[in-house]
């Protein structure tokens, strides 16, 4: 059967955040896939993503890393960064390799969701 609503991914291995934004974005009556680690996100990758919420700081591969990889792979999809422990010198990094977008946790959700309405070229409300 053929996906009817855009499919966000969330990486992130705080299960609190991963509950709050797939709260969200479900009532905003988008997909969401959620991943503990950029591993496991590594492993789904046959999946049609239209954007993509990372962590930083993630065990394991960093969610920096995880943007350098899709980069090199040529993985085209937004990325926006979440994050609660993050310099300004990586903010600017991820910000001028191409990521959509940074929020420091804790973040509003609405500027998040307005984000995602941009990178993912939706008209959701």
């Amino acid at each position: 059967m053929a996906r009817t609503n855009p499919l966000i991914a969330v990486v992130d291995d705080d299960r609190s955040i991963v509950r709050m934004l797939r709260r969200a974005l479900s009532t905003e009556g988008l997909d969401v896939q959620s991943f503990g680690s950029a591993e496991e996100f590594l492993d789904s990758r046959g999946a049609d993503y239209a954007c993509l919420i990372l962590d930083v700081d993630l065990p394991g591969m960093s969610g920096v890393s995880l943007q350098k990889n899709l980069i090199e792979s040529e993985t085209e999809i937004p990325v926006i960064f979440i994050s609660g422990e993050c310099d300004d010198a990586t903010r600017r990094r991820v910000l001028k390799a191409g990521a959509a977008g940074f929020f420091r946790k804790p973040f509003s959700l609405e500027p998040l969701l307005a984000a995602v309405r941009s990178v993912a070229c939706l008209t959701i409300s």
